[in-house]
């Protein structure tokens, strides 16, 4: 079937700093590689760098914006784990904001049954993200206590609802009284307005009450910090943690470097780490999906985690949904809707 494939397609490409709709080349597929014929891509905070200017694809990937996609496979390469038809979303390394995406099969995932295209979208960057710095890096146990900054974002959205799955106690900051009960609404135990109070201080007085016995315990710190600010947030986030604390970057809307008394991390047995996604090697991010199938994906398909959605848009009104993610506004995922739905074989 791949002799009915067009040899061109629509896809967004970035020119001065702007995404602009243009007809491209329908891309080639390497070996162990799919091409996805696209329903939806979900929008996330790289694609913004990338269009400034700040986060170029790396060497040898599409230069074209899209970090996840849902679709269904439409031609395979020898190798591929996938075959003609299957009805997948996928973490892909570049080129998801097009008609047709090239990716690695070993970074597609089945969609779950009952999610839409648009629900598919919003799962294979948040969930890869916050598996493999939750989990492989932090080793997330449960019973721990976790803070996640930016708690209504994707992976904060995404962060509050796997934590809690596993059994940790997961706490937030988020920028309004409504994002903070959204983040209740979602599992977190407490959320603190960063807008209108310090979180520090918030959280070091913070008593939570021991429901059988009715006593007020003194906050003790946290396990493990989701972070994606930086800047000023590190100091605080080292003394906000416990001892033997996991503190995790994954990005920095507040900057890169900070002045740190690093006192805390060697009294404290502490340790900073962190990672991007979308360099590491296509190996790595095979073994991250293979986790997600094995861990996650049955709880998607039993109901007990779901993308928190909050628009989509037209393939052409690509550029609103990056401003709508520029204005930190929304509440969970930004998706564009490209194309039609592939009806199902029966």
């Amino acid at each position: 079937m791949s002799h009915s494939l067009p040899a061109t397609m629509r896809a967004q490409t970035i020119e001065n700093k702007t995404l602009s709709l243009k007809e491209v080349a329908l891309p080639e597929i390497g070996k162990g590689e799919v091409l996805i014929k696209v329903d939806c891509a979900g929008i996330n905070r790289p694609d913004i760098l990338q269009r400034q200017g700040l986060y170029p694809a790396p060497q040898g990937h599409s230069p074209l914006p899209g970090l996840e996609v849902s679709g269904t496979v439409v031609r395979t390469a020898d190798g591929s784990i996938f075959k003609t038809g299957d009805r997948v979303c996928a973490l892909t390394n570049g080129g998801g904001y097009a008609e047709y995406c090239a990716v690695p099969s070993t970074q597609c995932l089945p969609i779950p049954s009952g999610f839409s295209p648009e629900q598919a979208a919003a799962l294979p960057e948040t969930f890869f993200t916050v598996w493999t710095n939750l989990f492989d890096r932090c080793h997330l146990k449960a019973g721990e206590r976790i803070l996640v900054h930016g708690g209504t974002s994707g992976i904060g959205t995404t962060a509050i609802q796997l934590a809690s799955a596993f059994g940790a106690e997961v706490f937030t900051t988020a920028g309004s009284e409504e994002k903070c009960q959204a983040c209740l609404k979602l599992g977190a135990k407490a959320a603190i307005n960063y807008r209108e109070e310090d979180f520090e201080p918030a959280f070091k007085t913070l008593e939570q009450l021991n429901e059988p016995k009715g006593d007020r315990l003194r906050f003790r710190g946290f396990d493990i910090i989701l972070d994606m600010v930086g800047g000023d947030y590190i100091p605080k986030n080292l003394r906000l943690l416990a001892v033997e604390g996991r503190l995790c970057m994954i990005a920095f809307l507040g900057g890169s470097t900070a002045e740190l008394d690093l006192m805390h991390l060697m009294l404290k047995r502490q340790t900073i780490t962190g990672s991007t996604l979308r360099a590491r090697p296509d190996q790595e991010k095979a073994v991250i999906a293979r986790s997600l199938h094995e861990r996650v994906w049955p709880l998607l398909e039993q109901g007990k985690l779901a993308p928190v959605l909050n628009r989509t848009f037209p393939f052409e009104q690509a550029n609103e949904a990056h401003a709508l993610m520029e204005s930190s506004s929304h509440i969970g995922k930004i998706v564009l809707k490209i194309g039609e739905q592939t009806p199902q074989k029966t």
